[in-house]
């Protein structure tokens, strides 16, 4: 095996300055957020509170822009018969930083939430809050597993080097930067990242378009010259699929730790929304050379080229267009400096998703399930554990997983059909309890789950109308498969349903138990008849229509001390009446 000596320095060179930028922002924020009574542990998690517009504009985009964004849009854009039409993921993305913005990342900042299932835990109590961990942290852990194993691919392609210890090196210089400095050093690494994406992926395309294998890509939009146009089309039997799947990126991609981590670490709450805009036109901005890029690999003759006679969609090798073309048609330095920016999109996501999975271990689950009484040292520690664990945990699935994007891909629908219809209700409406948030559960589970995963060759046992069977064909070994494709856009419905559940059950209980219909000795879950039960429905709303947000909105909002709001859980399963320790209570003091 050749191993190119330049490629290896260049990717040596970018490491240890990722490193040293991360150590650099631990040193410089080592104190900070600590003082007055503040926590450490919240200073891990969300950085004192006191991230600017900058460092904050590139950490929120960091978000999404990662090696499954740059690397998935590309794949797209050249895959015949898809194209740019159903390359979703930059404006997917983009529109959901903008909702997020719009709607949510306001009443969850001025309230001083530390990690995203805090409201859960608050209305709905411990155990359902611990329930509704699990699609949260599938998503985040399966996600980092995705992301490492396609840079293992992507070194071996352009680098010729171990796959596996690519990934363990890469893996191991995220968690390490993170153990030491959390958010902060997350943040500030990311701001080198996004830079270094740019630029190398900038500085590769205009080689790439002038080989002189690639024909003009203005022309290949529009007509075939070696595969079908890039700019791709909407069957007309596949509106409900493309509808669906976009609705999952736009809606789904709100309720994810990572985004809220960056929305809580913001210095205001005009802030956190000023920083999801800046993301929403940082994201379209970040993908602008991933579709470029995919469409060279769409325009070019790869007859001419250094890859082999046949084009990356005939070796079943599409997904990894984006390195092919770096390592193909670009000059050696160029494109060495192409795959630090893929490096550096993999660790920009890598870092963020196990921070924010040890996160909400460390706070929702162990604090306040489990050690409502833990000192901040002791939850420091259970985060630095748990940032390893889990950062390892996302190591072996790259390494030993086969359908680790198909694992992925599941997690991400059930955020999406049980976590954000859950956050809507936690936030939005009025009245909801424990068993309409179980119901919810139970119905999003069953209608995602039944609906089949075709990537994990999970067979449905709903057949939704206008479910057809496909096949796909493996180039390499002429095998052919068969798997069901559900064109009916069961993914929303399942997402609505599960909201809708969550309203008609909750208002149903609370009827039941308080007409006497139910037997108060039958409600186990303590949601509707237990002590003060009309003042815990009424303080059910998070954000009610007189109580907007009284904060100075451009004047920094006053951390939320941990001891404050984790009083707000103790020995409680549901909000108390205890004036201290509500919403309500939060915007009087300030």
């Amino acid at each position: 095996m050749t191993i190119h000596v330049e490629g290896l320095v260049a990717i040596v060179l970018f490491y240890v300055l990722i490193l040293f930028v991360g150590i650099w922002a631990a040193w410089k924020n080592k104190n900070s957020g600590v003082g007055e009574g503040g926590d450490r542990s919240e200073s891990i998690m969300v950085g004192g509170r006191d991230i600017g517009l900058f460092v904050g504009g590139f950490t929120m985009t960091a978000t999404w822009v990662g090696g499954g964004y740059i690397n998935g849009t590309a794949e797209y854009v050249y895959l015949p018969n898809y194209g740019l039409a159903w390359a979703q993921a930059p404006f997917g993305y983009a529109l959901s930083l903008v909702l997020g913005g719009l709607f949510f990342a306001k009443p969850m900042r001025s309230r001083g939430y530390v990690t995203m299932l805090d409201p859960f835990q608050q209305l709905y109590g411990k155990r359902m809050g611990g329930l509704l961990f699990i699609p949260a942290l599938m998503g985040e852990i399966f996600w980092s597993a995705a992301i490492l194993s396609a840079l293992g691919a992507t070194l071996s392609v352009i680098v010729d080097i171990n796959i596996n210890m690519s990934v363990v090196i890469s893996a191991l210089i995220a968690i390490f930067y993170t153990l030491v400095g959390g958010l902060y050093s997350v943040a500030y690494t990311d701001v080198v990242q996004l830079f270094c994406i740019f630029l190398g992926l900038w500085i590769s395309v205009p080689f790439a378009l002038s080989n002189p294998a690639v024909s003009d890509i203005g022309v290949s939009a529009k007509e075939a010259i070696y595969q079908s146009p890039w700019l791709g089309k909407i069957r007309p039997e596949d509106n409900w699929l493309w509808a669906d799947n976009f609705f999952l990126l736009m809606l789904g991609g709100i309720p994810w730790q990572v985004y809220f981590q960056r929305v809580l670490s913001a210095s205001s709450a005009t802030y956190a929304q000023v920083l999801s805009f800046l993301a929403a036109f940082g994201c379209l901005v970040m993908a602008v050379p991933s579709v470029l890029i995919g469409a060279i690999g769409a325009s070019t003759d790869w007859n001419q080229t250094s890859y082999g006679s046949f084009a990356p969609k005939d070796k079943d090798e599409s997904d990894m267009i984006l390195p092919i073309v770096l390592q193909h048609l670009c000059p050696p330095y160029i494109s060495f400096f192409g795959l630090g920016a893929v490096s550096a999109a993999v660790m920009s996501s890598a870092d963020s998703s196990i921070l924010s999975a040890s996160s909400m271990f460390a706070r929702n689950i162990y604090q306040l399930a489990f050690r409502q009484s833990a000192s901040d040292g002791e939850i420091v520690w259970v985060m630095r554990i748990t940032i390893f664990v889990f950062g390892a945990l996302a190591t072996a699935m790259a390494l030993l997983t086969g359908s680790v994007y198909g694992l992925w891909y599941l997690s991400s629908d059930l955020v999406y059909v049980i976590i954000f219809p859950q956050l809507l209700s936690v936030l939005f409406v009025k009245g909801t309890n424990t068993y309409g948030s179980v119901a919810a559960y139970i119905f999003g589970l069953l209608l995602r789950i039944g609906g089949g995963e075709p990537y994990l060759k999970l067979p449905p046992f709903i057949y939704y109308p206008g479910w057809v069977t496909e096949e796909k064909v493996h180039h390499l070994t002429g095998d052919v498969e068969y798997f069901i494709q559900q064109r009916f856009p069961f993914k929303s419905v399942s997402m609505v349903a599960s909201f809708l559940a969550n309203v008609v059950f909750s208002y149903l209980t609370k009827y039941l138990f308080e007409s006497g219909m139910l037997s108060h000795k039958y409600d186990f879950l303590d949601a509707v008849v237990s002590k003060h039960s009309k003042e815990i429905m009424d303080k059910a709303t998070l954000v009610s229509n007189h109580d907007n947000i009284i904060l100075s909105e451009m004047a920094p909002v006053r951390q939320a001390l941990g001891a404050t709001l984790a009083g707000t859980f103790t020995n409680t399963e549901v909000l108390s009446d205890d004036g201290e320790s509500s919403p309500e209570s939060y915007h009087s003091e300030n």
